[in-house]
């Protein structure tokens, strides 16, 4: 069965950086795009960043570009978000998301959720 596995959240101090790792088993890997999601407090969950199956294409939220990188190892069959200049607003549960077979689809499938939290 499908398992999307993350780590790599914690504490930052605003300004830091996080590199967020998803572990991928179940399916096949390098056949599907990827995205991250995030979801703070009392707000609902949002799309922070998606890759191709090839990692060609990316796209990000307007309020993490430029800071954030998404990228894929297919070998490893993981998906990484790399996030820098961290700011307070950054704080949130960071969900992995796939398999996705349509660039503007979701997944069907969660991680568990790794919790980030930006805070001097």
């Amino acid at each position: 069965q499908v398992q999307l596995v993350e780590s790599g959240g914690g504490l930052v101090q605003p300004g830091g950086s996080l590199r967020l790792s998803c572990a991928a088993s179940g399916f096949i890997f390098s056949n599907y795009h990827m995205a991250w999601y995030r979801q703070a407090p009392g707000k609902e969950r949002e799309l922070v960043a998606r890759i191709s199956s090839s990692g060609g294409s990316t796209y990000y939220a307007d309020s993490v570009k430029g800071r954030f990188t998404i990228s894929r190892d297919n070998a490893k069959k993981t998906v990484f978000l790399q996030m820098n200049s961290l700011k307070p607003e950054d704080t949130a549960v960071y969900y992995c998301n796939g398999p996705i077979s349509s660039w503007y689809a979701g997944g069907n499938y969660w991680g568990q959720g790794t919790q980030v939290t930006v805070s001097s």
